[in-house]
């Protein structure tokens, strides 16, 4: 038995495997965030590499009471066994596991999977910023746990009318998101790990006209402009500008937090806000493509818009 044991141990997703049929047990939130944080050593936010190799062959060798060599698991039904996990779970097809991936790839929860919106994600950065703003009460520009708890509290309802989670499980979650995606552990989502737990369905100046170098059209810069101004006033402000000037910091900058986003909105509007009303026209919002298009990154655009 304590052989047993120690052979268990040396594969951690064993324990979370059912004794008798050998599927997957229910992991609850806490449990979620022990396997996240033991296969993503450096932190990074991604199973990838070498953790990735490990993640797999654990998951595939899980299934066996005692840990097994080669000599039982062929490398080739090895290989085909990941190559089948990659191409279900992958979804992004990066090579690698990201937070939410590996929420669809083990029997969650129901109401804590809820919390991964694989389904429905938001529209545009400018929907991002107007959640941000609704739930950054203080202004304090993080999100602090009470609001994460309201926030999650919120969503949970959304995704399904009749949910009931108790006091007891939202503090769980919250703390558990806390855990997952607060990057620098300061105890409070800035904007950049706020992001990564309410996506947006696509940075819409990650598409290659944008990086190409190639002469923007009338066309492209009309269909960015009807992007980012929702209201259909014909300005780009308020969240609209902040959701564009977050797509455009993230092309960049993989951290960043409201004192980042302030001070690149303050240069951006110092040399493109023409007529100093604090909004960018549409005449504007060309001047700022086409001055991004034209070098080889956002920090260089950035850089010009400082000088």
């Amino acid at each position: 038995m304590a052989q047993d044991k120690e052979a268990a141990s040396r594969n951690f997703l064993r324990q979370f495997r059912d004794i008798n049929t050998r599927e997957f047990k229910k992991i609850s939130a806490s449990q979620f965030n022990d396997v996240w944080t033991h296969y993503d050593q450096d932190g990074n936010g991604y199973i990838e590499g070498t953790e990735l190799d490990n993640f797999l062959y654990e998951l595939v060798t899980s299934v066996n009471t005692l840990d097994v060599g080669p000599e039982v698991v062929s490398q080739t039904a090895l290989e085909d066994a990941k190559a089948l996990v990659m191409n279900a779970f992958d979804e992004n097809q990066d090579g690698r596991i990201d937070i939410a991936e590996l929420a669809q790839l083990l029997p969650m929860e129901e109401n804590f999977l809820l919390l991964f919106r694989r389904d429905n994600p938001l529209d545009s950065s400018v929907e991002f910023m107007k959640v941000w703003r609704q739930y950054d009460k203080d202004n304090s520009g993080y999100i602090e746990a009470d609001e994460l708890k309201l926030f999650l509290k919120d969503l949970l309802k959304n995704c399904k009318k009749d949910i009931d989670v108790s006091e007891e499980k939202l503090i769980e979650y919250a703390d558990t998101m806390l855990q997952l995606f607060d990057r620098n552990k300061d105890a409070k989502l800035q904007l950049s790990e706020m992001a990564k737990l309410l996506p947006v369905k696509e940075n819409f100046l990650c598409r290659p006209v944008f990086k190409s170098g190639k002469q923007l059209t009338y066309e492209d810069i009309n269909r960015v402009f009807k992007l980012y101004d929702r209201d259909n006033n014909n300005m780009i402000e308020n969240e609209e500008l902040t959701g564009f000037l977050k797509d455009l910091m993230e092309l960049v900058q993989e951290d960043y937090d409201a004192e980042d986003m302030e001070e690149f909105k303050e240069i951006l509007l110092k040399k493109c806000d023409l007529n100093h009303d604090g909004k960018i026209d549409r005449d504007e919002l060309s001047m700022v493509l086409m001055s991004f298009n034209t070098r080889n990154s956002t920090q260089e655009c950035q850089d010009e818009l400082a000088e």
